[in-house]
């Protein structure tokens, strides 16, 4: 009661020839609710909250740009925006569709934009945009209409935003969800006023003198939700793959291995933190990492160890491309997808690996790292020329021979290995065969060393 009879005050002071303000003279603290409404949103909106809370501000106005989000967000967000004692605005700028009609419907007034629409807030499973089971639909319904009692407004049009069988007569007919534009939601009661800015809502509602305060998002606020985009998540999540597969081919802790930490961390740490992504998934993808190590550097071989790892590997990158909460998955139809989309990407990973086995060896730069295979005697490459030119040269044992040793020959050193049997120092040799860096020697008779 006490909210609907605030209500009702700020409309008398809409029509009043004065602005009526709040006896409070602080500031007033201007909240952009824009883009995805996730728990990252839920943190910046708590966090302005409290800020305006501890400085006595006059108001709160909430400027929203939204299509929508996570409705266990949404539910936080509209928790905070009806517990605190501060009057609070909804300035819709464009849009307030889906979660961003639930938090609309929390504040106190509504003011809308020329050409803002509010309403369509079915819920709809991840990335299909398909209605979710009624389930979802029957507990958004219940947070509509209750926001909407809470402030005194029509809990029936509330109602017609999720439900397409509510039908309101020269409203919206059964089979349709409700979306109103500026001029409809002031005719109905739910909009309190239009005004083209924030400024300009702050004159209509009384709140003009009160200095503003644009309360703005923190760094990494900011960088969360830029790291959450699908594109950014796609690469994350081929750096992490690719970055493993590279690691087991070449086994310890190397450029590879940092990648597909890097990549880990960057596909999981956003997502999570913004609530799209559950800490047992999370953990259920370590395990698999885990296993895989086991199997890898303990018990060395591909056996179950191995097998289980990459299945739970696989299992949480699955879980988290799927829009659940808890345990509770949304239909066959969303679960199809996100396999699709991981098969998809493993597929794009292995043609990427293939490519790069190909013709990434041919490459300049790659050659300039790595030794090549062709080192002919005909492109000059002759790793022991002098050594080659040996064979039927004599010499004589500086050092025992048992096998290996050192002979002199022609007044140089070499290093040798006899012919299979001990050659005592001073003993003549023969140099029989070379082969690379390795010259095999054997001792000579009297009657050889003396025809020499």
């Amino acid at each position: 009661m006490r909210r609907v009879f605030r209500r009702a005050f700020g409309l008398l002071a809409l029509l009043s020839t004065t602005a009526i303000g709040r006896a409070s003279e602080g500031p007033v603290y201007v909240v952009a609710v824009e883009g995805m409404v996730d728990n990252v949103l839920v943190q910046y909106i708590e966090r302005a909250i409290h800020e305006a809370e501890a400085a006595d501000a006059a108001a709160i106005v909430f400027r929203i740009d939204t299509f929508g989000g996570l409705v266990a967000a949404a539910d936080q967000i509209r928790q905070l925006i009806l517990d605190t004692p501060l009057p609070t605005v909804a300035f819709i700028d464009r849009n307030a569709a889906s979660a961003g009609a639930l938090i609309a419907y929390a504040c106190d007034r509504i003011v809308m934009a020329p050409g803002a629409s509010m309403g369509a807030a079915t819920v709809v499973e991840g990335t299909t945009g398909e209605a979710a089971p009624d389930k979802y639909q029957s507990y958004m319904r219940g947070l509509m209409r209750a926001t909407a009692e809470a402030n005194g407004r029509d809990p029936r049009i509330a109602e017609a935003m999720v439900d397409p069988d509510v039908a309101i007569e020269g409203l919206v007919p059964a089979g349709k969800v409700l979306t109103l534009s500026a001029r409809e939601a002031l005719e109905l009661g739910v909009a309190d006023a239009l005004a083209a800015s924030v400024d300009e809502a702050l004159q209509v509602l009384g709140y003009g003198p009160h200095p503003v305060v644009a309360f703005a998002q923190t760094g990494t606020e900011r960088v969360l939700r830029v790291l959450a985009s699908p594109v950014l998540q796609t690469l994350f999540l081929l750096m992490m793959l690719g970055g493993l597969y590279f690691e087991l081919q070449t086994p310890g802790v190397g450029v590879p291995g940092l990648i597909a930490l890097a990549g880990a961390l960057l596909f999981f740490a956003p997502n999570y933190l913004s609530g799209l992504v559950e800490f047992w998934e999370v953990v259920l993808f370590l395990v698999g990492v885990g296993l895989l190590l086991v199997e890898l550097l303990v018990i060395p071989g591909f056996g179950i160890a191995g097998i289980a790892g990459i299945l739970f590997m696989l299992a949480g990158l699955l879980a988290a491309l799927i829009g659940n909460v808890g345990l509770s998955f949304p239909s066959a139809r969303e679960i199809g997808r996100a396999i699709a989309t991981l098969t998809s990407t493993l597929i794009l990973l292995g043609v990427g690996i293939a490519v790069l086995g190909r013709y990434l060896p041919r490459t300049r730069r790659f050659q300039e790292l790595v030794l090549g295979t062709g080192l002919s005697r005909t492109q000059g490459y002759t790793a022991a020329a002098t050594e080659a030119q040996l064979t039927g040269k004599r010499g004589r044992a500086v050092t025992p021979l048992r096998p290996a040793g050192v002979v002199e020959i022609e007044g140089r050193r070499y290093d040798v290995v006899a012919s299979g049997q001990f050659v005592p120092a001073g003993t003549p040799v023969e140099v029989v065969r070379v082969q690379g860096s390795r010259i095999e020697v054997r001792p000579l008779s009297e009657a050889e060393n003396q025809t020499s």
